[in-house]
């Protein structure tokens, strides 16, 4: 199952957090910020491609050591503001410049910039990957972003242009 889907689905079901508005919200926010730090709105999806390949390896790591209950508390905590004055710190520890620096990279963005977005952006991701949270417990949309069957085929700059044409952002 693609991100896309598993975000899908997640609207789909009453008891998932997901809901339209929300996620058109986001897909805004994270445009409007691309658009102002780099002065091109279509800078967001490579954008994206590159903050969610960090977010994901971040992910991953803390879940083999938290394992996913872990996970999805620190997903809860960053998503929602409750990790202090630095989302950047709490998922990504002493390596906030190396993330920084490998976005820049990727991008061709440059990394003050960056620096300068990924505070905001952060939350905007881990809300995202949030929405696939039950009242039952369980994440779909986390499993589906921490590709669990190691196929390598989540992209979030492909999920935010998908998403986009969906909602007709």
């Amino acid at each position: 199952m693609s991100l896309f889907d598993a975000i899908s689905n997640a609207i789909a079901d009453p008891d998932r957090q997901a809901n339209t508005d929300q996620i058109g919200s986001i897909l805004g926010a994270v445009q409007s910020i691309a658009g102002s730090q780099t002065g091109d709105p279509g800078n967001s999806a490579a954008l994206m491609s590159a903050v969610g390949s960090m977010v994901q390896g971040a992910l991953q790591n803390y879940q083999a050591n938290a394992g996913t209950e872990g996970v999805e508390n620190l997903l809860s905590q960053v998503a929602n503001g409750n990790a202090g004055s630095n989302p950047v710190q709490a998922l990504f520890g002493g390596q906030e410049q190396q993330v920084v620096e490998a976005i820049a990279q990727r991008t061709g963005l440059d990394a003050d910039r960056i620096g300068a977005m990924l505070p905001t952006l952060l939350p905007m991701v881990l809300q995202l990957l949030q929405s696939g949270a039950s009242s039952s417990g369980g994440n779909s949309v986390l499993n589906t972003f921490l590709d669990s069957n190691q196929d390598g085929s989540v992209d979030m700059g492909d999920l935010m242009s998908q998403a986009g044409r969906f909602l007709g952002h």
